[in-house]
């Protein structure tokens, strides 16, 4: 996970934390964090970055409308991830 941007992992995170959401569905979440409109020029590229590394997929849910879910691989990088920032957080 330490070659992705602050921002794809916070997608890889919002994506694991919903089941199967769409595009759409990850926009609203990641601009609700964010305070700010995300738009679809950052939005997509980043999403298939994260797929093209295989920390998530993609799938389609109808003619329009894409999902996206985290595989085994990016459960792996947010568990590794989780572990590395336990060492300097206290919780």
């Amino acid at each position: 996970m330490n070659d992705l941007t602050g921002f794809q992992r916070d997608l890889l995170y919002v994506i694991v934390g919903a089941d199967q959401p769409s595009g759409q569905d990850v926009k609203e979440e990641i601009e609700g964090y964010y305070s700010a409109e995300i738009n679809h020029g950052r939005l997509y590229p980043n999403l298939d970055t994260l797929v093209n590394k295989e920390l998530v997929e993609k799938g389609q849910l109808d003619r329009r409308t894409n999902y996206y879910a985290i595989t085994d691989a990016g459960s792996d990088e947010i568990e590794d991830r989780r572990e590395w920032e336990s060492q300097y957080i206290d919780t």
